[in-house]
């Protein structure tokens, strides 16, 4: 990706975290690379050199500073990057798509060769998708070392090394640093509580309302100040709460000591579930200009689109609401997790079941379904999307194809192009997702389908974020 030398200097000179995230500062007298907001002071413009990916700067091996800790930048959000499939292949790496060098694996399920996903990454950000990974894991284990008291063989096998002489070789080898010592200058006595920094500013009352109404009894519980909910990741089981900073700058993020071994896929999970990720100023920007939407972009600054924990659990949600209203699909939900999700012991006596899984529901029958007070329409949907999930010919992730999935979804019987744009929406995190057939967001518009789909054109790449303005603007939250 071309970054603009003369632009990144003066985002490095006013510390605009507008910036954060989306390209590091390395200083070539000093061997470091930062942060855009690095607290240090900034360096002279000579010694500067800007890249657009930590993996780049560490390419070129440059070390990651101790005190802006680049670890804690923001991600992408899906269309920061110039190719789309690049986004995917960052989404993917993220959620270790890559491991042990399986390039192959997350390019198929792009739909794209290894060798083509290999070609474009290399030119967008100068890596490739293996280098990514690797940068990915060594930055997790560097926040993990200064922001847990996790053993050292916790962090280096949650990280996704296959031995601890290899984390400790590799580490030492790229950072210069042994674990160990800044284990010890960290002073980590915190357990295991991470922080998530994001772009300000972040709507987090009006996040946490839209998650509140939307809230599975028994796995997710909402107050004034907390998300927290149950979590089962592979064959760990746990509970995470969710909180914002004092510094308002990053949300902070508890979890369980079973969910240890996870973690890393934890914290890119709650980064989709508050879209950590958007870029507030870029969505201002675009959708101010329509009359329509200006007012309410004036009114909640910083809104996001709240993903999912879990892919397979906000489709079955979605399908549960589907022409019902937000509280009664709620009751549906908690019906669910109540009869088929696996019991659970937390600290809250508001959170006690797991949601249950795509394989646990194919040991369903349709009248168990039933017997919840779901129609047996819906309740055949709900098998069929479980059935394609455990199959995978549905893939409910970032690193899957947007346009194959919604069409894959579509297929299934009871899945319409509402039901699957939502989806988009927040399981595959798609910020131009608009289910232009609802009819809240017809109303918002004072117009008919056609026309609301043409005035859309206006508001991509993010229309997704458009359809949360309309219907607030009606105040509702389907």
């Amino acid at each position: 990706m071309l970054l603009d030398p003369e632009a990144c200097y003066r985002a490095v000179r006013s510390r605009d975290r507008r910036f954060d995230g989306r390209f590091f500062t390395a200083v070539a007298s000093t061997g470091i690379y930062c942060r855009p907001i690095c607290p240090v002071r900034p360096p002279k413009r000579e010694n500067m050199r800007f890249y657009s990916s930590a993996a780049a700067a560490e390419g070129a091996g440059y070390r990651p500073c101790l005190r802006c800790r680049p670890e804690r930048a923001p991600g992408f959000a899906s269309v920061d990057a110039a190719s789309r499939l690049v986004g995917a292949a960052i989404a993917g790496i993220e959620e270790h798509a890559v491991s042990n060098g399986r390039v192959g694996d997350l390019a198929a399920s792009l739909g794209v060769t290894d060798r083509h996903l290999r070609r474009v990454t290399e030119a967008e950000l100068g890596v490739s998708p293996v280098e990514l990974a690797q940068t990915q894991k060594l930055l997790l284990a560097k926040r993990l070392l200064g922001e847990t008291s996790l053993k050292l063989t916790d962090i280096a096998f949650a990280s996704g090394f296959g031995s601890v002489r290899r984390f400790n070789a590799l580490f030492k080898a790229r950072y210069g640093l042994n674990p160990r010592s800044l284990r010890r200058a960290a002073a980590a006595t915190r357990g295991l509580t991470c922080q998530l920094d994001f772009r300000p500013p972040l709507a987090w009352d009006d996040v946490l309302a839209y998650l509140k109404l939307r809230a599975i009894p028994g796995v997710e519980w909402v107050d004034a100040t907390h998300y927290r909910r149950t979590a089962a990741i592979g064959d760990a089981r746990g509970w995470i709460g969710v909180s914002l900073a004092k510094s308002r700058l990053a949300l902070e993020v508890e979890v369980s000591p079973t969910l240890a071994p996870v973690i890393g896929a934890v914290m890119v999970r709650v980064k989709q579930l508050f879209d950590l990720g958007a870029s507030p100023d870029a969505v201002h920007a675009l959708l101010s200009q329509d009359p329509l939407l200006a007012p309410a972009v004036k009114r909640v600054p910083g809104l996001r689109v709240p993903g999912a924990f879990d892919g397979f659990e906000l489709a079955v949600r979605a399908v549960l609401g589907q022409q019902v209203s937000v509280k009664a699909a709620t009751t549906m939900a908690g019906r669910w997790a109540a009869a088929f999700g696996e019991p659970i012991a937390t600290p809250w006596p508001e959170l006690g079941r797991l949601a249950p899984t795509a394989a646990r529901m194919l040991e369903v029958a349709e009248h168990e379904i039933g017997a919840l007070g779901v129609i047996g329409s819906r309740a055949r949907c709900l098998m069929a999307l479980a059935r394609a999930v455990t199959e995978r010919r549905v893939v409910l992730s970032l690193a899957a194809n947007v346009e194959e999935q919604i069409g894959n979804l579509i297929e299934l019987p009871g899945v319409g192009p509402w039901t699957a744009q939502y989806i988009a929406m927040r399981a595959l995190h798609w910020p131009d997702a608009f289910p232009d057939g609802d009819l809240m967001l017809q109303r918002a518009a004072g117009t008919g389908r056609k026309e609301l789909l043409a005035r859309a054109e206006a508001w991509r790449p993010w229309r997704a974020y458009a359809t949360h303005y309309l219907w607030r603007t009606l105040g509702v939250h389907p």
